[in-house]
């Protein structure tokens, strides 16, 4: 389907569109006769009601809607669907193409009067319900939307245009061989990769290791409003390797995706991903991946001043496992907590907080290093962060771009969740971070990338911070490359486009399923939650499916929604809908007359 200009030519026939798809609710034919010279389209209609149609591919039309009055408030005058059609999508088409064109004009409040069979499709879509006598007086339901155009970080980051998506989340990490990496994560590194699919806000192809859903790709697609994606799947097969290689054994298909002329986005720069796709990469790039050069990053902004509220913790260098003992044993005797880092780590892996009494009960701190990964260590200052959970929130990030020109976007602040030194999620979205906290770690943060700018460094790149709990941050390590919090500033960039502004956006890292279940069984699971999030105000995005198909299966999920309450409602959803898989399968086992999965 598209959606096209209507034409003067055509009024009398989209009337009588408009005529069915009322009838289609049940109305009798007087109550229509009312109706009839209402929702009459004249020909001058077509321009002066700002009129559209859908269409299919044989230039068959489907539906009709109207963007009627100027900013900064407009109506949904019109949005009929072809009774053969409803159901179909056309009504989610014209509503998304309607807003889009709202926010383009400056339409800051758009109204919706709608008839109460459709009111239930209004707030699926996003529309926020009011209160009004004179809409109730007349029969119909008032709804509300805010559209807003995407932010100008969405719209520089591909260009405004659709991009190829690719999953190297492997090739990435494979970059860095000291041991920072730990096992498990490294080898669900090509489960992280389906978060490509949110690499930018509109995907054109995504290129992905494993095989995917296709229930998932269309699910995702209906959330986020996507046109047709191309999928590529499975592409370094049950035996892994790293996906640019997998790329470079099928010229057929680079040759496809490079002739639409799309910009590439993948998860972060490595050579081979260069090579094929003919940017180039330098070794300076992922300077700052190290958390050592990070860190003499940091002092060096702030040797300069300016950002008074932004203090660096130190940081010692063991050149070797025997200097790390002897600086861990120290600190200890001191009563001092103390951060233990590998270079390199993805999602807190390689930073372990070490505690005096945990010194002590190993045995010393010989014992304590045992468990680390080998390679290179850094010893931090510990932060203290705030007595208690309620006195805000712990691990805070930001999150920029700097373009191909040097350019510095900045994208926001994200709260993180982090478990036991690791990434468990983030949140993005209006007053998240604290005020006290937004405007230093926004300032410090477009520091960052000015230097990062200068540098030579061009792509996605975040700082993230721990707060010490008397109102200052820490800057704690840089990652030159997209991540868990990225992805929800994406879709909640996306979301805001499509249903109006104020967005929260949750993303979290996995969640364990009570059990694994065949391909179809998933999907209908993601519908379900799907559908409980919508009942809720919300919307779910499945981000992590393969995990699902694990022996110890477990999802990756986003959750959208206005306000922190349906938000939390809504990630309560998905984790009792992932607990309660596995419930069906119980009493299977020795009962010769139970049905067989």
């Amino acid at each position: 389907m598209e959606v096209r200009d209507g034409r003067a030519d055509e009024a009398e026939a989209l009337s009588g569109l408009v005529l069915r798809s009322k009838a289609y609710w049940g109305y009798d034919a007087a109550f229509l006769a009312a109706c009839a010279p209402e929702l009459r389209i004249r020909a001058e209609d077509v321009t002066a009601r700002r009129i559209v149609v859908a269409q299919d591919e044989r230039g068959g039309v489907l539906g009709v809607a109207s963007l009627e009055g100027e900013p900064p408030a407009a109506s949904l005058g019109l949005l009929f669907v072809e009774p053969a059609a409803i159901r179909c999508g056309v009504g989610r088409l014209l509503y998304r193409d309607v807003v889009r064109r709202a926010a383009e004009l400056g339409v800051g409040r758009l109204v919706i009067d709608a008839d109460p069979h459709a009111a239930g499709f209004y707030r699926a879509m996003g529309a926020e319900a009011r209160q009004d006598d004179a809409a109730g007086a007349r029969g119909l339901v008032r709804f509300e939307v805010a559209p807003v155009p995407p932010p100008e970080w969405a719209q520089a980051w591909t260009g405004s245009v659709p991009a190829v998506h690719v999953g190297n989340v492997a090739d990435f990490n494979g970059q860095f061989t000291e041991g920072g990496v730990d096992r498990e994560r490294d080898a669900a590194a090509d489960h992280y990769a389906c978060l490509a699919a949110f690499y930018g806000p509109d995907p054109a192809a995504l290129v992905l290791p494993r095989v995917v859903p296709r229930g998932w790709v269309d699910l995702v697609g209906r959330q986020l409003g996507w046109s047709a994606v191309e999928v590529y799947d499975g592409l370094t097969g049950p035996a892994g390797g790293g996906l640019v290689d997998a790329l470079r054994r099928r010229p057929a298909l680079v040759a496809r995706l490079a002739e639409r002329g799309l910009p590439w986005v993948a998860w972060g720069p490595t050579r081979a991903l260069g090579e094929v796709t003919g940017r180039a990469f330098g070794e300076h790039e992922l300077r700052y991946e190290s958390k050592s050069a990070a860190h003499a990053l940091f002092a060096g902004i702030l040797a300069g001043g300016g950002h008074p509220r932004v203090v660096l913790p130190g940081q010692w260098r063991a050149r070797t496992r025997r200097e790390a003992v002897r600086l861990l044993a120290a600190r200890a005797r001191s009563g001092e907590t103390t951060v233990l880092k590998s270079e390199h780590g993805v999602g807190g892996s390689g930073t372990v907080i070490v505690t005096p009494r945990r010194v002590r009960d190993a045995g010393g701190a010989r014992a304590v290093l045992r468990g680390l990964p080998r390679g290179p260590l850094l010893v931090e200052e510990y932060v203290p962060g705030p007595e208690r959970a309620t006195d805000g929130p712990r691990d805070l990030t930001f999150d920029g771009f700097v373009d191909a020109g040097g350019r510095v976007f900045v994208v926001g602040g994200a709260v993180m969740e982090v478990r036991d030194g690791c990434y468990a999620g983030a949140t993005v979205g209006p007053a998240v971070v604290p005020a006290w906290a937004e405007g230093p770690l926004l300032a410090f943060g477009r520091a960052v990338g000015r230097e990062l700018a200068d540098s030579g460094y061009r792509g996605w790149f975040d700082v993230d911070f721990v707060a010490d709990g008397s109102g200052r941050l820490a800057p704690t390590e840089t990652n030159l490359r997209l991540t868990g919090p990225s992805v929800a500033f994406m879709v909640a960039a996306r979301l805001d486009a499509l249903r109006g502004a104020g967005h929260l956006v949750r993303i979290v890292d996995r969640v364990g399923l009570g059990a694994r279940l065949p391909e179809p069984q998933f999907d209908d699971l993601c519908q379900e939650l799907a559908d409980g999030c919508a009942a809720l105000g919300a919307v779910f995005v499945p981000a992590i499916p393969t995990g699902a198909f694990e022996p110890a299966p477990w999802l990756g999920f986003l959750v959208a929604a206005r306000d922190a309450e349906a938000l939390d409602a809504a990630e309560a959803v998905v984790r009792a809908g992932a607990r309660r898989v596995g419930t069906d399968f119980a009493g299977l086992e020795g009962d010769d007359d139970a049905p067989r999965w």
